[in-house]
């Protein structure tokens, strides 16, 4: 294996890539056109496609690629706290309440297109 990437589809790559960019720090790696972008974190690469756009865009066996559902990526936060509060004044949505866990607080927020993002705070021993 090269390395890890995830793919999520999303209805406006302009507006994912800003929110993925400017409110959770992710680097634009390319945008060659609209309907396409590489971003990476951490040594992590997510792409996004719209419906339609290149070939993870197209539909397979009738069924058409669409965003959201539970499926999520996990990014860990050092203070959940102060980046819930960041991202809601800046009018981010969010899915849910914060959870408080065994292991760990999280909270669920969602991209202009409506795909999750795990914030994960883990506890400390």
């Amino acid at each position: 294996m090269v390395g890890v990437a995830f793919r999520y589809i999303v209805e406006d790559v302009d507006a994912a890539i800003a929110f993925y960019r400017d409110d959770l720090g992710f680097q634009l790696d390319m945008h060659p056109a609209p309907g396409f972008a590489a971003l990476s974190f951490d040594g992590v690469s997510l792409y996004l496609n719209k419906p339609g756009a290149g070939g993870a865009g197209q539909s397979v066996e009738g069924a058409a690629p669409v965003p959201g559902g539970w499926n999520r990526i996990q990014l860990v936060v050092d203070d959940l706290a102060a980046i819930v509060a960041r991202l809601k004044a800046a009018g981010r949505p969010f899915r849910g309440d914060l959870i408080v866990g065994i292991g760990g607080d999280q909270a669920l927020v969602q991209d202009p297109s409506g795909n999750l993002v795990e914030l994960f705070q883990p506890k400390r021993a």
